[in-house]
């Protein structure tokens, strides 16, 4: 029998058991960095799988599948762990037991979708030469991101992989669907807090005043210029300000406003260029109107970028395992990953996995109460993550 088909017959018996992993995190979900239990009850199933998972940044996990020859080649694959603070609006049988919090984005399938495909690696470990390293991460969905500091504390090292894989839900795309984009994919996220600062005071006298509100509203519509005057068109950017605080009244100026915003690109040089120039607008503009400000960036994930060799060759696999006519072209999406992480460092690939089912009413978008997926996607899932490793390493696929 093909590995092939041995991946896909692995894959189609223990999804019930998948769905069943799957449904047991989704009910008790935990936030960003707080994923005890989750690390350890993922770590039990390690452990039945014969493998011996080892802990990293506190409540992540990382365990080490062996072929032949380990030394060969080593190839990661990863997961992420948190839920976010979403009160669930789901009425099914495995709805969140944790009041506020909720596997919004599918983490929940993320790591149940890599157990499978673990499950399915270790029993075909004679199959391939080389070592598949299992990343099990915490907070994707917090600053600074569970993946920097995985990688500070050396998830690519001893063994170091020579690829990375991961994959995400796509609820825009029906379950037994995957999609891929090498190159640039997901934008970088940096967090923007400018407070203007001026002299506040009774609104019918101006002249007595550095209005704040005023300055504020050159500034917001000032600062796009930053994108459409200084960013390259071939580079996608977006300057977006979501939150304006000014505590004044029909009659009073405020001495401060606060402003709120989210700077986003794809190109690391232009990234850091382009705060410069923020910095430096926001500063001018502020003082040439009597004015001051203060202001902080938060640099956030990098962009994520697909390694255009790896992701044809996953691509590939995906056409082989799934049929053509289930695997689709992505477009640019301004959404941020901590995976990104991983793609600065060596060659990654991160697709998206179909989860859609219209006829059942299974449409809601990620970070949404009444998100979830049609559970035929695990099977899917995990298997096509395990040929995809399992080309990588070599495997008579």
């Amino acid at each position: 029998m093909r590995t092939a088909d041995k991946v896909k017959e692995l894959a189609s018996l223990y999804a019930p058991d998948a769905v069943q992993v799957r449904r047991h995190i989704h009910a008790n979900p935990e936030l960003s960095f707080e994923e005890h239990n989750t690390a350890a009850y993922v770590r039990q199933v390690l452990e039945g799988y014969g493998l011996r998972p080892v802990p990293m940044a506190e409540t992540g996990l990382v365990a080490l599948i062996e072929g032949k020859d380990p030394g060969k080649k080593t190839i990661a694959l990863r997961a992420d762990l948190d839920a976010l603070p979403i009160r669930e609006a789901n009425e099914v049988a495995y709805k969140s037991r944790n009041e506020g919090v909720m596997h919004a984005c599918g983490h929940d399938v993320h790591t149940a979708s890599l157990l499978g495909a673990a499950r399915i690696l270790q029993e075909l470990r004679e199959e391939f030469a080389g070592t598949v390293k299992l990343i099990f991460q915490p907070g994707e969905e917090k600053f600074p991101g569970g993946a920097s500091i995985m990688i500070r504390e050396g998830v690519l090292q001893n063994p170091a992989p020579e690829q990375i894989i991961g994959q995400h839900v796509f609820p825009m795309l029906p379950a037994g669907k995957v999609g891929f984009r090498p190159g640039m994919y997901m934008a970088s996220a940096d967090e923007i807090y400018i407070t203007v600062k001026g002299k506040g005071g009774h609104a019918a006298m101006p002249e007595q005043n550095v209005d704040t509100v005023l300055i504020a509203s050159h500034l917001i519509v000032a600062l796009q210029q930053i994108v459409s005057r200084h960013a390259s068109p071939k580079v996608p950017s977006v300057l977006s300000f979501g939150k304006v605080e000014a505590r004044g009244a029909t009659n009073v100026i405020p001495d401060e406003v606060k402003i709120e915003g989210t700077f986003r690109t794809m190109n690391e040089a232009w990234r850091a260029e382009a705060h410069k120039r923020i910095r430096k607008l926001a500063e001018g503009l502020c003082e040439s109107m009597g004015g001051s400000c203060e202001i902080d960036i938060k640099n956030g994930y990098p962009f994520l970028l697909n390694d255009p060799d790896l992701t044809e060759r996953a691509r590939a696999a995906a056409e082989a395992y799934l049929g053509a006519e289930n695997v689709v072209d992505l477009d640019l999406w301004m959404g941020a990953e901590d995976f990104a992480y991983y793609s600065q460092q060596v060659p990654a690939c991160f697709y998206r996995l179909g989860t859609r089912n219209e006829a059942r009413g299974i449409t809601s978008s990620v970070h949404t109460p009444t998100f979830d997926i049609d559970e035929a996607a695990l099977e899917t899932g995990m298997g096509l993550m395990a040929y995809v490793a399992l080309q990588e390493l070599g495997a008579a696929i």
